[in-house]
């Protein structure tokens, strides 16, 4: 977990995020339109990950923040945001920086 921790990602470029009302959705705009399995509804805390995503801060800083705002124990956040990353490596939304 620890090198896990030490991670950097960077978003994908092709990624489209906005907020719509009170929901936080992200599309791939490679694929096209028309592709409604290409569209991605984040909670508030994916949301959050995902803007705090940005080439320079690691996963522990993310993590970091995370606990600040949220009332979730560590163990939790670890496991919730590994599982969030991968699934965002799975689209190639992200990438491994450093």
């Amino acid at each position: 977990m620890k090198e896990f921790l030490r991670r950097v990602y960077k978003k994908n470029g092709n990624i489209v995020y906005r907020k719509i009302a009170d929901e936080f959705i992200m599309v791939p705009i490679v694929h096209e339109i028309g592709d409604l399995n290409s569209i991605y509804t984040l909670n508030e805390v994916g949301a959050l990950v995902w803007e705090l995503i940005d080439g320079t801060r690691s996963i522990k800083d993310i993590k970091d923040i995370i606990l600040q705002e949220y009332e979730v124990t560590s163990e939790q956040a670890d496991a919730d945001i590994k599982e969030f990353i991968a699934a965002l490596e799975e689209i190639s939304a992200v990438r491994l920086f450093s």
